[in-house]
């Protein structure tokens, strides 16, 4: 069966028509075209922590805690050059603040948030200033992990050089230090606006 509806002849201008044209109002971007416009961001950042914990869980099953000469069970890689250890940080870089791991935490939450907050301002439009705060944001929120889990940061990579033996640290502190030299070297070079 069809139904149609009788057509209109009417060659009277309807009120529509004479209605002045709105203006187009741009489309807001949908908070999915927000996030993959941080696409590298999100991808350091993520392969960072990912491969920052895949390496702890390791070292936390294979090495007990506070493992740090080979007579205790660490781990030669090149004898009296570079060791895996086990031992736990409850300070930042070099133990500054030692035993502050709460507060180290709260400051890793603020600085999250406060790049979440500023990121127009931090430049993070630009794809060399997403990458480095990605690796940035990845070692912050793999180190701030350790610190809720075991009230210490887990830090296995130990270098010795003669007789001085450099801080150990862990992957997440790696991606921290080149994101902040990236981001520094990024900022040096280009122009203010």
């Amino acid at each position: 069966m069809d139904i149609r509806l009788p057509e209109t002849t009417s060659s009277a201008p309807s009120a529509v028509d004479d209605a002045p044209a709105e203006p187009a109002v741009a489309a807001q971007p949908v908070w999915t075209d927000r996030v993959l416009s941080y696409r590298t961001l999100w991808a350091l950042a993520l392969s960072v922590f990912t491969l920052d914990q895949l390496t702890k869980i390791w070292i936390v099953a294979n090495l007990d805690f506070q493992t740090y000469w080979p007579s205790e069970g660490a781990i030669t890689i090149i004898d009296g050059f570079f060791y895996l250890v086990h031992v736990g940080n409850t300070g930042a870089a070099w133990s500054l603040l030692e035993g502050r791991s709460s507060l180290l935490a709260a400051l890793a939450g603020i600085t999250l948030l406060g790049i979440f907050f500023w990121r127009r301002h931090l430049g993070l439009h630009d794809l060399r200033a997403q990458a480095a705060f990605g690796l940035l944001c990845g070692g912050i929120v793999g180190n701030f992990l350790d610190r809720v889990l075991y009230g210490h940061v887990v830090d296995f990579l130990d270098f010795h050089f003669g007789d001085y033996i450099y801080p150990t640290f862990n992957i997440a502190d790696i991606g921290i230090c080149i994101g902040v030299l990236l981001y520094l070297w990024h900022s040096f070079r280009e122009p203010a606006n």
